[in-house]
């Protein structure tokens, strides 16, 4: 796709977003900073519309469309919190959505996904194709594929929170994200080398799943099973071909976090702070919490990407 994926795309969505994407909060506490040995900025995106970040890179993807493409519709492919960005985004702007989502997809996700208006497929994650399902919907039908995370448009959307972020609190050392595919990760990483070049950008992947961490290790994309981890939205197994050469230009490394400490993130930000964070959103929290990043940065700021998780499963979760 030649279309850039550049600082100034990141800023062109801030202002294409505005006025329907919600700037959430930046929430701190006294003891989070006391447990990682920083002061830490926690971006709020569980409070998003839709409950997840997703929504800035849908949005802005979908607000691009030409006429003709409108009127086609989109079908997109996803766990849970692009469906959902993808379904809220096109009731918005009046264009059909189709979503291709696992069939272990958690059911407060598909449910929401299906109450945005869109029709849902569902699919088997180990023995489907949801990439090929999609693009077959896509010929039978014109509709244009919305992936993910590997969408210029999509990847720029999702860096708007960090650009908001960075706006919130001045000058950090460092900014975390959980990573799956990419977008958020390059899109983060655009954004906070276009204000300032010194903020270490790191990446956060569930032990089980970390597809992006190889990858660097070996320069060049590699896929991996189907990971088995709590944190749907990481279950990647490749890096985007969109997103792998941003994060590996501008990305200051990849850490890792097991499910356990996913959950311990879970629990502390509820108890603690009072938010409900899914495992995904919490990977970030998580690797702040056990220090995985190097000790000398002092002001750090963590993207909780997301808040959708089904209440039985949290509580089974932080039990």
């Amino acid at each position: 796709m030649s279309v850039d994926l550049d600082f100034a795309a990141v800023r062109a969505a801030a202002a294409r977003i505005a006025g329907v994407v919600h700037r959430t909060p930046v929430v701190t506490s006294r003891t989070l900073d006391e447990r990682a040995g920083a002061h830490v900025f926690l971006k709020c995106e569980n409070l998003q519309r839709m409950g997840a970040f997703k929504i800035r890179g849908a949005y802005n993807a979908l607000a691009q469309l030409t006429p003709e493409e409108h009127d086609r519709g989109v079908v997109a492919f996803s766990s849970g919190n692009h469906a959902q960005g993808v379904a809220l985004a096109a009731k918005l702007l009046g264009i059909r959505a189709t979503i291709v989502m696992p069939s272990d997809a958690p059911a407060s996700k598909v449910a929401a996904t299906r109450g945005y208006g869109a029709d849902v497929v569902s699919y088997d994650r180990a023995t489907e194709d949801r990439d090929a399902i999609a693009r077959r919907i896509a010929a039978e039908t014109g509709a244009s594929v919305i992936p993910p995370y590997d969408h210029p448009h999509v990847a720029a959307g999702a860096g708007t929170a960090a650009l908001e972020l960075l706006a919130e609190t001045g000058s950090l050392d460092a900014i975390v994200v959980t990573v799956g595919g990419g977008g958020l990760l390059a899109g983060s990483c655009l954004a906070a080398h276009g204000i300032d070049e010194r903020i270490a950008v790191w990446g956060v992947e569930p032990e089980a799943g970390d597809d992006f961490k190889q990858s660097l290790a070996r320069g060049e994309r590699v896929s991996i099973p189907v990971p088995d981890t709590i944190a749907d939205g990481a279950r990647t197994q490749s890096p985007g071909a969109i997103t792998f050469p941003v994060v590996q230009t501008h990305a200051a490394g990849i850490v890792t976090v097991s499910d356990d400490e996913i959950r311990a993130a879970m629990r502390f930000a509820f108890e603690r702070m009072k938010l409900v964070i899914e495992p995904t959103g919490a990977a970030g929290l998580a690797a702040v919490l056990n220090h995985r990043l190097p000790r000398h940065y002092d002001r750090i700021g963590v993207i909780v990407t997301g808040g959708n998780v089904d209440p039985d499963k949290f509580a089974a979760f932080i039990a």
